[in-house]
């Protein structure tokens, strides 16, 4: 449509609207009936404030509406550009822009920018200048052999984990060690999974997707109901024992035995996934329930909350009569891991690097918790968090009568991102936000908990 503009003013606000809602749906329409053709550079925030008379803040709480909604992409060092989408309103496929968060509250994300760059570069020319001709050749589908001797170790030191070299299968990322595991216990048999209600939903879709049933099995203050499990017919359990996700409790001992005796009595599997055990600031973290009987339970964990998830490194500890079919199910899918990312993160465990950022990164986050929970017993006293004591996320309870959904919504279009409990859970649980905290600095987390305030007052 040709049009004769030289501002957006001219071409959208002729009557110069003072009221950020209706730039907002004015941007809007000039999108949908194809004003403004995808591609478009907008102004500025400053520039586009200037044009029609109102406060910058206006502007850019227009901008991050619409790119929240899907049209407009907000790219760093890019500018504000007008999105590709359907007659009929945005496009919101599988290629559409991901919203640009004001406040992004995901859980399961490390402070990126703390990734310790320089020393995984020197890390990565060290473990290259070490490895021999043959070393870079196809690598071992159970995982580079240097690489599999300091996990054993740094494993054993940290974790109390009782393995060997021989018993860990290098894999990309946890997700991929327990595809292995259900695709192992599929193939012998099991029909079903029992796993911890509340959850993280990509394990009940991972477990979907081979064919098997995910049973819940509710968890209280002291962590897996095992007496609820024992009704079941489930002959293997995923658990995430040292630090419960979502809710962040700890199995209490007389479940850890409770639950080993469990898998003894019916021949059965557990997966321990030693979810954020490694971030712990208040005490120090329980031994890994593989150590107590290392046959039946199967060991995971990943670097992708300490370092990051680009990277796609995981691990799995298992026992000598399961190891050899899971790698041959490894290298069947796969052929095995990229040798030098593994050889790097060899060279990081052994010269102490992977420990040095460890203590930096806990230091880093027990800031950034600490903030955020002054802050919440400072204007939301009534909101109560639990799961405080490891991790990089909280649970906040809600008072009563408010809707977790309903409120996550809220928080939504006002541009901040965070998960309500009960989308965790199958059977229902109380109502609650999952707020991750690692990845924003003390004054973002403070910014978010007046977004909470504002948003609960106006429900």
């Amino acid at each position: 449509m040709a049009e004769n503009w030289t501002t957006l003013r001219e071409l959208l606000l002729p009557e110069a609207p003072k009221r950020g809602r209706a730039i907002e749906s004015a941007l809007r329409e000039a999108i949908r009936d194809g004003r403004l053709q995808p591609g478009t550079r907008l102004p500025s925030s400053r520039d586009l404030a200037g044009q029609l008379g109102v406060a910058r803040g206006t502007i850019t709480a227009a901008y991050a509406q619409l790119v929240a909604e899907g049209y407009l992409l907000a790219r760093h060092g890019s500018g504000t550009t007008v999105a590709s989408i359907d007659p009929g309103g945005p496009d919101i496929g599988p290629s559409a822009a991901q919203p640009a968060w004001r406040i992004d509250l995901r859980t399961g994300i490390p402070a990126l920018s703390a990734f310790p760059r320089a020393e995984w570069v020197s890390a990565t020319r060290s473990a290259l200048a070490s490895l021999t001709d043959d070393e870079l050749s196809y690598p071992d589908p159970a995982g580079f052999l240097g690489l599999r001797t300091e996990l054993a170790s740094y494993l054993g030191r940290v974790r109390a984990v009782a393995a060997t070299p021989d018993q860990i299968i290098v894999t990309y990322g946890a997700a991929d060690i327990l595809r292995l595991t259900l695709e192992h216990l599929r193939m012998t048999g099991h029909t079903s999974i029992a796993v911890e209600d509340p959850c993280h939903p990509g394990e009940r879709e991972m477990i979907a997707s081979q064919g098997l049933e995910a049973v819940p099995v509710p968890v209280d203050d002291y962590g897996l109901r095992v007496s609820d499990l024992a009704n079941t017919s489930s002959r293997a359990v995923f658990v995430t024992a040292a630090h419960q996700f979502p809710l962040g409790v700890v199995l209490h001992p007389e479940r850890r035995h409770a639950l080993l005796e469990w898998a003894r009595s019916v021949d059965g599997v557990i997966i321990e996934d030693d979810y954020d055990a490694e971030h712990r600031y208040d005490r120090p973290a329980l031994g890994a329930l593989q150590a107590l009987d290392p046959h039946r339970v199967i060991y995971q964990g990943s670097v992708s909350k300490v370092l990051s998830p680009a990277l796609r490194l995981g691990w799995g500890v298992v026992s000598d009569r399961v190891h050899p079919a899971m790698v041959a199910r490894k290298r069947l899918a796969d052929m095995g891991c990229a040798t030098l990312p593994q050889a790097t993160l060899a060279w990081m465990l052994r010269s102490g690097g992977y420990d040095r950022h460890l203590r930096r990164s806990r230091s880093l986050y027990r800031k950034r918790r600490d903030a955020l929970l002054e802050a919440l017993a400072h204007k939301l006293p009534d909101w109560k968090p639990i799961g405080i004591a490891a991790g990089l996320h909280v649970v906040v309870r809600l008072p009563h009568g408010i809707d977790d959904r309903l409120l996550a919504q809220a928080l939504a279009a006002r541009g901040v991102n965070v998960a309500a409990l009960t989308g965790y859970a199958t059977k229902g649980t109380f109502p609650g936000l999952v707020v991750g905290y690692a990845t924003l600095t003390p004054d973002r987390l403070r910014a978010a908990v007046t977004e909470f305030e504002a948003a609960a007052r106006a429900a």
